[in-house]
């Protein structure tokens, strides 16, 4: 494979993906400024988690005052769905991937980058990957930073306005393959009705949204399994190359 290439195309598709982290983590950097965090802490936290969810609710643990323990399982229960992700990504890998590139890659298991790298065609190169994280990591720390430092000058409505632009570009990912394949696109509708009904049912409502989200993609993708099999073609492997060193 062509590393550099490749390293190169993840970073250019990564570009929306960091302004979309960019204007999120805007107002993440106002709420770790009001519970007192400082500009070097709140960018530490967002090298180290990529998740917008986790981290808010990270903000909310700490102000509670609560131990290690409670912050490592909610943690846990709400970023569960990246190990799903990663699970999906790892068939994309070579077989013969190191370790060390797995595990560099799963760092950059988001939501937004996952959706891009799972779509590559063929094999997936882990330096695509690391092209994407190496434009969109910057981002999401450095709207967290800005966020602490300057959240307070700018008005409630352009704060609120940001926030919005993260969705815009999930669906920038989302909605181009489902165009070109009909059974995709019935897929993403059934599972917006389905996470719009989820919390219509009593006994899950109560459900976190990590664990809706699990849920919802266990079920939906091992009814799509059932029913839209995927038959690989012969020669397919032959022709994807391999990742080396």
């Amino acid at each position: 494979m062509d590393h550099k290439k490749n390293f190169l195309s993840g970073m250019r598709d990564g570009i929306p993906i960091a302004l979309g982290y960019f204007a999120v983590s805007f107002s993440l950097g106002i709420a770790c400024r009001n519970i007192g965090m400082t500009a070097v802490e709140s960018t530490v936290m967002s090298l180290t988690n990529l998740t917008s969810a986790g981290e808010f609710a990270a903000l909310s643990i700490i102000v509670a005052g609560a131990g290690y323990w409670e912050m490592a399982l909610s943690q846990l229960v709400i970023n569960l769905r990246y190990m799903l992700m990663s699970a999906a990504l790892s068939q994309k890998l070579a077989p013969e991937t190191p370790f060390y590139h797995r595990l560099l890659v799963g760092y950059g298991v988001t939501d937004e980058i996952f959706g891009i790298s799972v779509n590559v065609p063929g094999r997936l190169d882990p330096f695509y990957t690391y092209g994407a994280v190496a434009v969109a990591s910057p981002g999401w720390a450095l709207g967290t930073c800005l966020g602490v430092v300057l959240g307070n000058v700018l008005p409630d409505r352009v704060v609120v306005a940001l926030s919005v632009a993260l969705y815009g570009m999930f669906l920038a990912i989302v909605v181009p393959p489902a165009k070109k394949d009909r059974v995709l696109a019935l897929l993403v509708l059934a599972s917006m009705a389905a996470s719009w009904a989820f919390p219509l049912v009593p006994f899950l409502a109560g459900i976190s949204g990590g664990m809706k989200i699990i849920i919802l993609t266990v079920l939906i993708s091992a009814v799509a399994a059932v029913l839209f099999p995927v038959h690989e073609e012969k020669g397919e492997t032959a022709e994807a190359e391999p990742c080396h060193e």
